[in-house]
C-alpha cells in the first residue's frame, strides 16, 4: 500500500468511525466547546456550547434538575414549574393516594398553588458549576502504588481539597472519578427540598401499556408529571413552609409547538445512571451468557406471583403497583439487552476492537509492557470471579430484593449489632430512623404474597448451581417441614417480622427485652445465617477479584485513550450531568419490520381495551378523540402525536430528561429505550439503539384539553421555532433586494 493509499484509508477509517458512532456518547457539558460543538452544529444545532453550559450567564444547564437522585427533571416556567416522568413521580403520587382518593387511578391537577401537595423526602439538585480537579486529586499518585495505597492518597487529597474550598451557603461539593479513575471532576451543587406535586395524568395515560409496552415501540404512554420547586423569600433552599414562594430559575425551557420530523436534531440533557462502554469481551460474555439469564429467571418467578395477586384484588394492585413496576423494569431490560447484544454482534465487535488495540500497540516496548497482557489478565480474572459473581447475583436478587420481609429481618439484625456495640443509645438512634420506614413498608405489604415468593425463590436458591456454602440449612429446614411451601407458611406464622402490630409492639418495649425476642425469631435467625454464609463464602473473595478487575480497567482505559488517538472518548455514566445528541429516527429491529419515528393517539385507540389493567383509556380522552377536539396540539396531518424515537444515547437516570430542539426549546420528554437497544449500556449501535420520548404537544394536550388545567399552560412559554425560521428565510430575498437598490442608488 503506497503512502497516498494509506492516508486515504486512514481518513476513510476516521470518517466511518464518526458515522458509525453518530448519536453515541454521554458528554460532559462543560467540555462541549472543545469536543462536540462542531459535530452538533453539523447535525443541525443552532445553539453554541455556551448556550448549553455557562457559569457566567443563564444557560440550559440551569433548567436541568436531578430529581430525587434517580431521575432527571426540567424547569418549564418562570415560577419553578418542574416536568418529569410519571414513573419518576410515581412514589409521590402513590403516597397521596388511598382507595377513597386514588390519585394514581384518577390523576391529580392542583387548581392553584395553594392546592399543590408537599412531599416528604423529595429533593431536587441543581449544578452550579463543574471543574476538572484531576491535578489536585492525583497529586503524588504513582504507578508504583498498589490499589489500596493509591486510593488512600486520593481520598486524602479529596478531603484536603474540600477543606480548602469555601462553597457559598447552601452549596455542596462532590468529587467523582471519570474514565475509570484516570480523571476527576468537582460538581458544586445546590439542593431544594420543598418540592410539591402539581399535576399527574391518570395511570391509564401516564402508564398506558404498562408492562406489556415497557421498552418497546410503538409506544403510546403519556409518561409525565408536574411538580413545583419552592424556596425561601431569598430564592434559596428552605425546609417546607407555607411562607415559601415559587422558585425563580436562571433559565427555563420554552416549549415548541412545531413538533418533530425525521432527521431533526435532538439534545437530551440529564443525569444518566450507569454505563460500561469500555469493558473487555470477557466481561460482556459473562453478562450475556451467565449473569443476565440468572437474574431474568429469578425475577420471572417473582413477577408471576405478584402479578396474580394484583389481578385478584384492587387493594393489592394499589399496594404493589410501584414495586411491581420496579421489579419488571430491569427484568425486561435484561431480556432486551441480551437480544440486542446478540443482534448487534457485540462480541464480534469487541473482539475486533481488541485485535485493533493489540495491533496498534505494535513494537513499542513500553506500550507492550504496560498494556500487552491486559486482555489475557482480564480473561483469567473473569473466569475466577464468575462463580462468585453468579452467587452474588442470586443472593442479591433473592435474599436482598425480591423477598420483601428479608430486608426487614436484616434490619432487626442491625439493631442487634448496634445494641451489642453501642448499647441502648445506638439501638434507639437507629430505631428512630427505622420506624418511619417500617410504617411505610407495612402500608404496602401483603405477607400472603411475600410468603409465596419466599417459597418459590428459596427453592430456586437451593437448586441453583452456585457456591454451596451460601445456602445454609435451607434444604434441611424445607425437608423437615415437608417442602418449601410448608416451610414458608411456618416461618410467616411463627415470626413477628411480617406482622406490623407485633413489630411495633416489640419496638416499643425495653431494648434488652426486644433484643431477646429478636434473637429467638426464626426469620431474624434465617436472615443472619444467610448473611453470615454469604460474607464467609463470597463477599471477601468477590471484592478482592473485583478490585483487581477495576484496577486493570483503569489501566485499560488509559491504554485505549492512548492507542485510539482519533477517537473522542466520553466517560461512562455515573449519575452526573451529561449531554447526548442525535436525531429523530425510526429503525428496523428485525427482518421486514420497520418502525416510523412518531406514534399517534390513533394508535392508543387501536390498543384500547375497556377496563383492562394496561390498555384502558379515560372517557374524556375518548370523547376528545371522537370530536377531534385537539386545540393547537395536532400535527400538520391533523393527528395528535404521542411519542417519538431518537438516536440519543441514554440509560436509567435519563428518565425525565428534556429533549431539546436545535434552538434550545423543549420538544419532548425522555422516558424509555427500545427493547433491542437497551444493550447501549454496554454496546451502543446506532442502527438499533433508540430512546423513546413523549412528544411535548401530547403533554400540553393532556394538561390543557384533557385536564382543563389551562392556568398551567398560561405560565409556560409556547413557541414556534420552525415557523419563525421559515418567516426569516422568506424575508431574506426582500432584504437582499433592498440592499441591491441601495447600491444602485
Amino acid at each position: 500500500m503506497n503512502k497516498n493509499s494509506r492516508i486515504l484509508f486512514t481518513l476513510c477509517f476516521i470518517f466511518i468511525l464518526k458515522i458509525s458512532y453518530a448519536g453515541e456518547g454521554m458528554w460532559l457539558p462543560q467540555l462541549l466547546k472543545a469536543l462536540n460543538e462542531g459535530d452538533m452544529q453539523t447535525m443541525g444545532m443552532k445553539m453554541s456550547a455556551e448556550d448549553i453550559y455557562s457559569v457566567n450567564q443563564g444557560s440550559l444547564k440551569d433548567a436541568i434538575v436531578h430529581f430525587n437522585g434517580g431521575c432527571t427533571s426540567e424547569i418549564i416556567s418562570a415560577e419553578g414549574l418542574l416536568l418529569t416522568n410519571h414513573h419518576c413521580g410515581y412514589g409521590q403520587i402513590q403516597s397521596h393516594s388511598s382507595i377513597q382518593n386514588n390519585l394514581l387511578k384518577n390523576g391529580f391537577w392542583a387548581k392553584s398553588k395553594k392546592h399543590e401537595l408537599p412531599n416528604d423526602n423529595l429533593e431536587v439538585t441543581f449544578i452550579v458549576r463543574i471543574e476538572d480537579v484531576s491535578k489536585m486529586v492525583l497529586e503524588g499518585v504513582t504507578n508504583k502504588m498498589n490499589t489500596k495505597e493509591r486510593q488512600s492518597l486520593i481520598d486524602k487529597n479529596i478531603a484536603s481539597y474540600k477543606q480548602r474550598m469555601r462553597p457559598l451557603k447552601h452549596e455542596e461539593i462532590q468529587i467523582k472519578p471519570f474514565f475509570k479513575g484516570n480523571q476527576y471532576f468537582m460538581f458544586v451543587t445546590m439542593t431544594y427540598t420543598d418540592v410539591r406535586l402539581v399535576g399527574a395524568p391518570p395511570e391509564s395515560i401516564g402508564k398506558f401499556g404498562s408492562d406489556t409496552d415497557n421498552w418497546v415501540f410503538p409506544r403510546h404512554t403519556g409518561d409525565f408529571s408536574l411538580f413545583r420547586i419552592y424556596a425561601g423569600t431569598d430564592n434559596m433552599p428552605a425546609d417546607y413552609s407555607i411562607d415559601n414562594v415559587p422558585f425563580k430559575p436562571k433559565h427555563f425551557l420554552p416549549i415548541s409547538l412545531d413538533g418533530v420530523a425525521e432527521g431533526d436534531f435532538t439534545l437530551v440533557f440529564g443525569y444518566p445512571g450507569r454505563t460500561n462502554q469500555y469493558l473487555p469481551s470477557s466481561a460482556v460474555a459473562q453478562t450475556l451468557n451467565v449473569l443476565n439469564p440468572a437474574k431474568i429467571s429469578i425475577r420471572d418467578k417473582a413477577l408471576k406471583i405478584v402479578d396474580a395477586g394484583m389481578r385478584s384484588d384492587e387493594t393489592i394492585r394499589l399496594q404493589y403497583a410501584s414495586k411491581f413496576a420496579r421489579i419488571a423494569n430491569y427484568w425486561k431490560k435484561w431480556i432486551g439487552e441480551n437480544q440486542g447484544l446478540k443482534k448487534s454482534d457485540a462480541m464480534g465487535r469487541k473482539h475486533k476492537y481488541e485485535q485493533d488495540f493489540m495491533t496498534r500497540l505494535g513494537a513499542d516496548k513500553a506500550m507492550q509492557t504496560k498494556y500487552g497482557s491486559l486482555l489475557g489478565d482480564f480473561e483469567k480474572l473473569y473466569e475466577e470471579i464468575e462463580p462468585y459473581a453468579l452467587t452474588r447475583d442470586y443472593y442479591n436478587e433473592i435474599v436482598r430484593r425480591n423477598i420483601e420481609i428479608m430486608t426487614v429481618a436484616n434490619y432487626m439484625n442491625r439493631l442487634k449489632d448496634l445494641y451489642a456495640n453501642n448499647g441502648a443509645t445506638g439501638y434507639n438512634g437507629f430505631k428512630a430512623r427505622l420506624e418511619p420506614f417500617l410504617d411505610n413498608f407495612y402500608k404496602n405489604y401483603r405477607p400472603e404474597i411475600d410468603q409465596k415468593v419466599f417459597a418459590s425463590l428459596m427453592e430456586m436458591y437451593v437448586d441453583a448451581e452456585i457456591i454451596e456454602g451460601v445456602k445454609g440449612d435451607l434444604a434441611t429446614m424445607a425437608k423437615k417441614h415437608g417442602g418449601f411451601d410448608d416451610y414458608s407458611k411456618s416461618l410467616y406464622e411463627s415470626s413477628f417480622v411480617p406482622n406490623k402490630n407485633e413489630m411495633f409492639k416489640l419496638l416499643s418495649a425495653d431494648p434488652k427485652m426486644a433484643i431477646e425476642s429478636m434473637e429467638k425469631d426464626p426469620f431474624v435467625q434465617l436472615a443472619k445465617q444467610l448473611s453470615d454464609a454469604y460474607d464467609l463464602n463470597v463477599s471477601k473473595e468477590y471484592n478482592n477479584l473485583n478490585t483487581q478487575i477495576n484496577d486493570l480497567m483503569r489501566i485499560y482505559m488509559e491504554g485505549q485513550m492512548k492507542v485510539f488517538t482519533e477517537k473522542k472518548f466520553f466517560p461512562d455514566a455515573n449519575s452526573t450531568m451529561r449531554v447526548s445528541y442525535g436525531k429523530v429516527a425510526g429503525y428496523s429491529p428485525r427482518d421486514a419490520v420497520t418502525y416510523n419515528p412518531v406514534s399517534y393517539l390513533d394508535g392508543a385507540i387501536e390498543k384500547y381495551v375497556p377496563g383492562d389493567y394496561e390498555f384502558d383509556i379515560p372517557k374524556k380522552l375518548l370523547e376528545l378523540y371522537e370530536s377531534k377536539d385537539y386545540g393547537q396540539y395536532a400535527d400538520s396531518n391533523g393527528k395528535v402525536p404521542i411519542c417519538f424515537l431518537g438516536t440519543n444515547h441514554t440509560t436509567g437516570g435519563n428518565s425525565g430528561s428534556p429533549v431539546i430542539d436545535a434552538h434550545g426549546n423543549l420538544i419532548g420528554l425522555n422516558f424509555d429505550r427500545v427493547w433491542e437497544g437497551t444493550m447501549s449500556d454496554i454496546n451502543y449501535d446506532a442502527s438499533i439503539c433508540r430512546n423513546i420520548m413523549v412528544d411535548a404537544r401530547y403533554i400540553l394536550f393532556i394538561v390543557d384539553k384533557f385536564a382543563g388545567a389551562t392556568h398551567l399552560i398560561e405560565e409556560m412559554k409556547l413557541v414556534h421555532p420552525k415557523k419563525d425560521a421559515k418567516v426569516i428565510k422568506m424575508d431574506e430575498p426582500k432584504a437582499k433586494k433592498k440592499r441591491k437598490r441601495r447600491k444602485r442608488n
